[in-house]
């Protein structure tokens, strides 16, 4: 049974309405890190936060399909090595921050599960784009 073009709307609102909660959820959870435990070095991670979209942003615009592929010219595949560097920067900064003592166990534990909340959304945000339902909705 087909659903109605509002129906489709309607539950890909929902579906944006949810995306946005995980990712202000893991904004706060990266807030957090840093306030419960009056320490602000944690915040570091937001640099790799920010740098992650870039590299897919500048050298491949919208065409995601080359991202998932193994073919691809050089741009791609600096792209993918750009991003990539940006995937392990975030989960480095806070391991070696609590290496160095710098922040504590708690800090550590809500850096690293902001880092999952945030790579759910993305990854889910990347399901939801691929899915031709909806891309005929607008």
């Amino acid at each position: 049974m087909a659903l109605s073009r509002s129906m489709r709307t309607c539950l890909h609102s929902g579906r944006l309405a949810l995306l946005a909660i995980l990712v202000s959820g893991g904004i706060v959870l990266q807030i957090l890190a840093c306030a419960l435990y009056n320490n602000w070095w944690p915040m570091l991670t937001v640099l790799m936060y920010l740098i992650l979209p870039m590299p897919l942003i500048f050298f491949l615009g919208s065409d995601t399909s080359s991202m998932m592929s193994n073919e691809g010219d050089g741009w791609v595949n600096f792209t993918k090595f750009l991003t990539g560097a940006s995937i392990v920067g975030s989960i480095a900064i806070p391991s070696i921050l609590k290496h160095a003592g710098v922040i504590g166990w708690g800090a550590l534990t809500m850096e690293l599960s902001s880092f999952v909340v945030f790579g759910v959304a993305i990854l889910w945000f990347i399901q939801m784009n691929s899915e031709d339902e909806y891309s005929s909705v607008f």
